[in-house]
């Protein structure tokens, strides 16, 4: 599913109150990062991450692998904070992706 410009404008607006609750440090990206990064995508629907200054991944290679091993999409990048959204599968946490159908 990919989102029209009126869904991401729903979720950045959704998003703008958001603290980051992930980073990407020196350890870079792994499939336990994403693991974790997913099970809380699917209790909360939309978080942001950001990238450390020690990091040795830029924004576009964090999103671009965030978005080819996952169904995650990146609804917008600010400095080095990315937001991310994955409608939830149990139906006590659609928060957001009940919203995102009906834009």
């Amino acid at each position: 599913m990919t989102l029209t410009g009126k869904q991401k404008h729903y979720l950045r607006s959704q998003a703008h109150h958001l603290h980051p609750i992930f980073s990407v440090g020196k350890n870079g990206l792994n499939p336990e990062w994403l693991a974790q990064l997913d099970g809380a995508l699917q209790k909360r629907e939309l978080i942001k991450i950001n990238l450390q200054q020690a990091a040795d991944e830029s924004v576009s290679d964090v999103q671009a692998y965030i978005e080819a091993e996952t169904p995650i999409q990146v609804v917008q990048t600010i400095g080095r904070v990315l937001v991310l959204f994955q409608p939830a599968e149990d139906e006590k946490y659609q928060r957001y992706s009940l919203n995102v159908d009906q834009l």
